[in-house]
């Protein structure tokens, strides 16, 4: 069991050196010693869930569990978990199997009388899974003993999931003896002698080097052969440590109460040294760095019993002991008797920005007279301040005044320059919804009905020229006769809805009764699957050459309305002088398509073409918009504006026809 020529020498926590302890075994696993009486001791690894299977009863009667170093002659320190249990062992029900047997068995009787036993103890510390060790072993009696005492040590090394500062919780098995064990700190061993030779200790350590040329303070490592990873600077011992990621500080922020933490980020388990180089090199440029950094602010209030008081903060990057008093500022900041307060350590609080504040308050002081406060600061030739309380009121409600002088100004320029807009907006929120200020131009595809009628061709071109001078991008069918030859109807119309989905905008369609009867007969054709080949009634039948573009959309709006979508894109017209048309007799196809009378409803169809469809798939229009009083002033606007003339209309659709 035990192995001669390996002598450890243990070290209590308390870091008292003890005396070297027994031979032990070099395996971890057999640091285990048995008192005498029981022979053939082994440790082994066993679950939690594990059940002991013993020839004789064994109750554990004391359970003691305490931590050293274990220290192997000029090796590093390592953290052990000793555990001592008194145990009691029971051998009645050995001797009865003894007398059963009779003594015929020889092998069988050496067995009973030297019966095998074991102890199992677990530890744990925290949330983690118990770590159990079994111990094993054989008892050696006399037929006269029935009870037999005895103790077993066992030396856990570097026990799993046990880190310094841990709560550690021991209990043996079967009989339950529990206790709880507390390893000390890391700070508690690294602060004693053996610190050498324990890994844990050993932190780089951290020097600063005053550069006067570079106006800096530079901060090395101590060891050259090792540099530290992290530091992070504090005012105070006790202040709050914030990271530093530079090694070099400017001389202007060093103060005599900075210190340093340094750790190796690598291994965040071992402890960090600190280090407050500034504390005992008093310098005149360090001091003057305090004192420049003192700031003192004051304000009025009322305390409870409606006295006023006059409180003050004073701010600063170390603790300062020193007298904080008041004065009037038209008595030459005489101070005031009976008032001074004294500036000690405590009751200091450090802010979000590192600085040390502290408050007070001086009742029943005068605030008409102007208060100040006047600040000592221990070891400083002169006081600091007068620090005055002025009088805010009557500027805050000079700027007020000024601040809405300037907002009405604002406001009336804003309204001179975009008094256009104003109105455009003021007049879309009464038709339905706000027109966006600088919006692109939106583009309109105007179609004409298939009808062989001039009056109907210059209606069409002088609604297209009325929506073109409103600033409309119009694209009407009758101007663009080429190019609906060189394409086609259907590729056409397409290449304008491109268009309209780049630009945005509407494609309109001109309804009279000849177009309702196109819709009829379209819609009949395509519900009986028959292709229409063009109407052959004769060559004395004559066409409209918008005939196809007409149909051609009609195409386009069955597509559409399957999607959904139609009335994103459509928006249907009549003329007064078709007013015989009904919205409710409208052909299936054209359900749901908002319909505008022209020009008793111009000012309607502007708005939803400017506001951008924001009635889409209404199920038709709920309302009429604006209306002009003639017809005659429609057709006046749109004479009156020469740059969208409809030329030659009844010229090229003659050549046409």
């Amino acid at each position: 069991m035990f192995l001669p020529g390996w002598s450890v020498c243990c070290v209590l926590l308390t870091l008292r050196v003890s005396a070297c302890v027994s031979e032990i075994s070099e395996k971890d696993d057999h640091e285990v010693n048995c008192s005498q009486g029981l022979f053939d001791c082994i440790r082994k690894n066993v679950s939690p869930l594990s059940e002991a299977e013993n020839d004789a009863d064994v109750d554990v009667q004391k359970l003691t569990a305490y931590f050293k170093f274990c220290c192997k002659d000029r090796a590093q320190c390592v953290l052990c978990l000793v555990i001592d249990t008194e145990i009691n062992i029971n051998l009645s029900k050995t001797m009865e199997n003894e007398d059963h047997s009779g003594g015929d068995d020889e092998d069988y009787s050496e067995e009973t009388r030297n019966p095998k036993a074991s102890v199992t103890v677990c530890y744990k510390a925290g949330p983690t899974m118990p770590t159990c060790k079994k111990v094993e072993f054989t008892v050696n009696h006399t037929a006269s003993n029935r009870d037999i005492q005895a103790k077993i040590s066992m030396v856990i090394t570097k026990p799993a999931g046990i880190t310094f500062s841990s709560h550690v919780r021991v209990y043996s098995k079967p009989s339950y003896r529990t206790q709880d064990v507390v390893v000390p700190s890391l700070n508690e061993v690294c602060s004693q002698e053996l610190q050498e030779r324990v890994e844990e200790c050993h932190v780089p350590e951290l020097r600063s080097v005053i550069n006067r040329k570079m106006n800096q303070v530079e901060l090395q490592s101590v060891d050259s052969n090792k540099s530290f990873s992290s530091v992070c600077v504090k005012y105070e011992s006790n202040g709050r440590c914030q990271n530093l990621d530079r090694t070099t500080i400017p001389l202007y922020s060093v103060t005599h109460c900075m210190c340093f933490q340094v750790w190796d980020e690598k291994n965040e388990g071992l402890r960090r040294t600190e280090s407050c180089p500034f504390i005992n090199r008093p310098s005149e440029d360090i001091q003057r760095n305090l004192w420049q950094n003192v700031s003192v602010s004051v304000g009025q209030g009322q305390t409870n019993d409606y006295l006023s008081m006059l409180w003050w903060n004073l701010s600063a990057p170390c603790r300062l002991e020193g007298e904080v008093w008041p004065c009037h500022k038209e008595s030459h900041c005489r101070e005031i008797k009976d008032f001074k307060q004294q500036l000690t350590n405590e009751t200091w609080i450090q802010n979000r920005k590192g600085m040390w504040e502290k408050n007070g308050v001086f009742e029943d002081i005068n605030l008409q007279l102007s208060p100040c406060v006047m600040v000592k600061v221990k070891g400083m030739a002169h006081d600091l301040g007068p620090f005055c309380f002025n009088n805010t009121d009557r500027w805050r409600w000079s700027l007020l005044v000024v601040g809405v002088m300037l907002l009405i100004c604002l406001t009336v320029l804003i309204f001179y320059l975009f008094h256009d807009f104003v109105k455009k907006w003021v007049w879309s929120w009464h038709h339905g919804g706000f027109v966006k200020i600088g919006r692109k131009q939106l583009h309109v595809v105007l179609l004409s009905p298939p009808d062989v009628d001039d009056g109907v061709s210059e209606a069409v071109c002088r609604l297209g020229s009325l929506l073109c001078n409103q600033g409309f991008s119009v694209l009407v069918d009758q101007w663009s006769r080429k190019e609906q030859c060189t394409l086609g109807p259907l590729p056409w119309l397409h290449s304008q809805l491109l268009e309209l989905n780049s630009q945005g905008g509407r494609v309109v369609l001109v309804l009279t009764r000849k177009a309702l009867e196109k819709v009829e007969e379209w819609s009949q054709q395509h519900k009986e699957g028959i292709k229409t080949k063009g109407e052959d009634k004769g060559l004395s039948q004559i066409v409209s050459p918008y005939s196809d573009v007409f149909t051609a959309s009609l195409c386009i709006i069955q597509a559409d309305k399957q999607l959904g979508r139609a009335g994103e894109r459509f928006l249907l017209v009549k003329f007064d002088s078709h007013a015989d048309i009904d919205r409710r007799e409208l052909p299936e196809l054209l359900q749901g398509l908002m319909l505008f009378q022209i020009p008793s409803e111009t000012q309607a169809l502007l708005t939803e073409l400017t506001v951008g469809g924001t009635r889409t798939g209404s199920g038709g229009k709920t309302w009429t918009g604006w209306k002009w009083s003639a017809s005659e002033r429609w057709r006046a606007k749109t004479k009156e504006e020469p740059h969208c003339k409809c030329v030659g209309v009844q010229k090229t659709l003659r050549q046409s026809l």
